[in-house]
């Protein structure tokens, strides 16, 4: 019997290893635990199903081991699952309702035929293989898995010196040091230090090896350390399950595919969010934020969307209006007006809501039974900014309903265009709760030289210590006793707090607008809250080395599938400079999401506050809305791939061992390096070019790499970019907003490769609605030294034409050129010899059907 069920398993992609090549492996960590054994298999289908004992005396080193557990393991369309739990199904499980999996995903070989599940008996580990090499990608076979009522640790051995990249929100290089890695898992509010636990909680990994990438996530909801180091990735948690998914690439970008699959897909974005934004916290009242306005438009400095913090709440509350600062007529022909000149207005809300018997949404919320409870039934009182305050739970039947109605009254009142989910982790200033009946707005613990907390905190540690930064779990934040509806606690759901947000939130947002794009932004993030909104990466400081980082940040969220994400530009806390904040304007001209945001009681940093940034913003925004059709494509790709935005060159690059730690330049798409400057006083970038050849966006003189290259980029210069060879950008030419850009002639820049062929796309639609059916525009486009030819599907009419074609790296210049079989003029056509570069100008010619050019 045991012969034919290793023999189905092969089959299968499952097999049971031979106990010797395990005889002398080592332990690593628990090498006190006794581990499990396998004692019952069965197989079912593409799924196989094992129960695991305790192989000897628990060892109960953070709490009671285990004794039964369940393995169970499925080839699903997008990943290898292998999950562990408990047989008695008494851990707390993260519900599949928190994903949004792109069911209508096929992959071209089944996940069956890419990997292989292989596991020893006794003791019990398991290795996941590649099919094709043999390759084995996680190997549990040199340590033990402890599984205990509040302690699970499960551990795999990595080659050394490792490539790995994600496992964040933290403020790190794009790398993670594989020798020295101590990953917290668990949301927090805090002001972006370096290499500690930030606002969101991803547990995923991809792996670059030998050219070829695999992702590693686990879905656990309760706090983890994720360890790197001894040639191994270690995974500690509180409690849960251990829930792993395999993602078997075999390039980066199909492990994000895959992943997406998996956790959601990103949501479409609204064209007008691709705009450059503006806020600041401490615009004391809509006078200011006028005056914001009125000062981009006298610089003539792009502004899309004006933002507005706490400031315009009465007394910080969610959904109301300061009568004197922010009277609601005054603020209703601000909406009115940004409008009619094309652009947005976004404000913030916080979940927490103040205790506040004459504030509706607080009665209303008391009778609709939407609050987290103390542990004897009453509402947890916390405090944030509007005093003392309680929190929505998202698990409460009511509470959607109730957060809905809330977003529609407001929005009925002020016709905002998007909502800032700010504080979600859930932020609070008490350490733990701060008592029961709570009322009123006490004083801020920071401004308070004797504050204490309310009451004395009994609220118990786990057994094993996190490494979050904070110490205990409940400081800064909701305390983990804290009972949700059905039973559960804080400690089990703490990291789903902020996603469980966003998810109601875009559903209020549906609501309102069912058939308008939501816009939502947020802070605190978990597996697949990208399908439901963006992110910036919080409160960073007005430092060069935070400018440096965010390039990073921004890179690991296209990972998690968030490529909608940007750092605040110029930097949230602390006085930026003139120099710091004009090169935080050039590289944040190119952040997927493109906002400058400044701290309460700093000096302004708008964009036309000096006149050097104003003259860089102007420069880097022309350049931005320039290449906003090229930008808008990428993130449809993005929505229907997950494939990022803005492309790592360790992975686009993965055999070029110079790019593997390279998170100081990055790729715009496919198509479009970008060099910052990202050091004080420095003029010039020392840029590394990969293979290929690369074109000066500018002035169109090529690089062949394998090269570096010192370029200029002086203050009043650009941010140094290069076009791929091989790749056709699409650009429009560009105005003060995008509703003006969006009629504006578009234009296509063909970068040929060494072999003179260069290929590209184009995604058009109305940029705002959900259910585009039938009516939009996938344009291809191929280019060779013999011409150019769009084709493709032409659904959404465009009144913008193509006016130019420019083509670099031609090598002779043509007797003639055709438009669909046309000659044209020779006075629309220019070569320039010396850049072998040709232009055709003029042309007029529809974005609505085919065309072929030919020369």
């Amino acid at each position: 019997m045991v012969k034919r069920i290793n023999i189905l398993c092969v089959c299968l992609g499952f097999s049971a290893l031979a106990n010797a090549q395990y005889r002398n492996s080592t332990q690593v960590g628990s090498a006190d635990c006794p581990g499990y054994s396998v004692t019952s298999v069965q197989t079912r289908g593409n799924s196989l199903f094992s129960r695991l004992s305790l192989r000897g005396q628990p060892c109960n080193q953070y709490g009671k081991d285990v004794k039964d557990l369940l393995l169970e393991v499925d080839y699903e369309n997008s990943r290898l699952r292998v999950k562990i739990s408990d047989a008695d199904q008494k851990h707390w499980e993260v519900p599949v309702s928190m994903w949004s999996p792109d069911k209508s995903y096929r992959p071209k070989t089944s996940m069956g035929q890419l990997l292989e599940f292989a596991y020893q008996k006794d003791p019990f580990s398991f290795q996941v293989k590649r099919k094709d090499t043999g390759e084995v990608l996680f190997d549990t076979s040199k340590h033990r898995l402890v599984f205990e009522d509040t302690y699970l640790e499960l551990t795999s051995s990595l080659p050394e010196n490792a490539n790995i990249y994600g496992l964040g929100e933290v403020v790190d290089t794009f790398r993670r040091d594989p020798t020295n890695t101590t990953q917290a898992m668990w949301g927090r509010d805090v002001a972006d230090p370096v290499r500690e636990n930030l606002y969101g909680t991803h547990p995923f990994y991809i792996e670059l090896r030998n050219g070829k990438a695999h992702g590693v996530q686990i879905l656990n909801s309760y706090g983890m350390d994720v360890i790197l180091e001894k040639n191994s990735v270690a995974y500690k948690a509180i409690g849960g399950v251990l829930d792993f998914s395999f993602y078997p690439g075999s390039d980066a970008y199909e492990v994000i595919n895959q992943y997406t699959a998996t956790v959601g897909r990103p949501h479409q974005i609204p064209y007008w969010s691709l705009g450059f934004h503006q806020c600041r916290y401490g615009y004391v009242d809509i006078d200011e934020v006028e005056g914001v306005v009125k000062n981009y438009s006298l610089a003539k400095i792009p502004l899309e969307t004006m933002w507005t913090d706490i400031e315009y709440m009465d007394m910080f509350k969610d959904f109301t209006l300061d009568p004197i600062n922010y009277p609601l007529e005054r603020v209703q022909k601000f909406v009115s007006e940004l409008h009619d000149n094309g652009q947005q207005y976004v404000l913030i809300i916080d979940p927490a809501i103040q205790r506040n018997e004459s504030y509706a949404t607080w009665t209303e919320g008391v009778k609709q039974d939407v609050f987290i409870k103390n542990p004897d039934g009453s509402i947890y009182i916390g405090q944030v900014w509007p005093g003392y305050t309680a929190f929505p739970d998202w698990f409460a039947p009511n509470t959607q309903q109730w957060w809905t109605s809330q977003i529609k009254n407001f929005m009925d009142d002020v016709a905002i265009d998007g909502l800032w989910i700010d504080m979600n982790e859930p932020a609070s200033f008490c350490v733990g709760s701060c008592g029961s009946n709570r009322t009123g707005i006490p004083p801020y613990p920071w401004e308070d030289p004797n504050y204490k907390p309310d009451i004395p905190q009994t609220f118990p540690e786990p057994p094993y210590a996190i490494h979050n930064a904070y110490g205990n779990l409940s400081v800064k934040t909701v305390s983990t006793e804290a009972v949700h509806h059905g039973g559960l606690t804080e400690y089990q759901v703490h990291n789903l707090y902020g996603h469980m947000e966003a998810i109601a939130t875009r559903k209020s947002l549906l609501s309102v607008n069912p058939n308008k794009r939501p816009f939502l932004l947020g802070r605190s993030t978990f597996a697949g809250s990208g399908a439901h909104e963006g992110h910036w990466t919080g409160d960073n400081w007005s430092t060069w080395e935070q400018l440096r980082y965010s390039i990073s940040g921004v890179l690991s969220f296209q990972m998690f599938g968030i490529p909608y994400v940007g750092a605040d530009i110029c930097g949230f806390n602390g006085n930026t400079t003139e120099e710091l904040c004009l090169r935080w304007m050039q590289l944040g001209s190119l952040y997927p999401f493109s906002r400058n945001h400044n701290g309460k009681g700093n000096i302004a940093q708008e964009a036309y506050v000096w006149p050097s940034v104003a003259e860089a913003s102007r420069k880097a925004l022309h350049t931005r809305y320039e290449i906003l059709p090229y930008l808008y494509t990428q993130f449809q790709h993005a929505h229907e791939t997950g494939h990022p935005v803005w492309r790592p060159l360790a992975f686009e690059f993965p055999n070029d061992q110079e790019m593997l730690n390279n998170d100081l330049q990055f790729l715009v798409g496919p198509g479009i390096l970008a060099s910052p400057v990202l050091a004080e006083g420095a003029t010039t970038v020392d840029a590394k070019f990969p293979e290929g050849i690369w074109y000066d966006y500018y002035n169109w003189s090529p690089i062949n790499g394998t090269a570096k290259r010192t370029l200029s980029a002086p203050l009043d210069g650009n941010l140094p970019l290069h076009i791929r060879g091989g790749h056709i950008i699409p650009t429009q030419e560009p105005a003060i907003t995008i509703a003006q850009s969006r009629e504006n002639p578009f234009s296509l820049l063909v970068a040929l490769d060494e072999q003179g062929n260069a290929e590209g796309g184009l995604y058009l639609d109305d940029g705002q609605s959900i259910h585009v059916g039938q009516q939009f525009s996938k344009i291809f486009y191929r280019a060779t030294s013999r011409g150019v030819q769009a084709r493709g599907h032409f659904g959404y009419r465009s009144k913008a034409l193509l006016k130019n074609i420019t083509i670099l790296g031609l090598k002779a210049q043509p007797n003639e050129v055709r438009v669909d079989g046309r000659a044209i003029s020779p006075n629309q056509i220019f070569y320039h010899a010396e850049k072998r570069t040709l232009i055709i100008a003029q042309l007029s010619a529809s974005m609505n059907r085919p065309l072929r050019v030919t020369f």
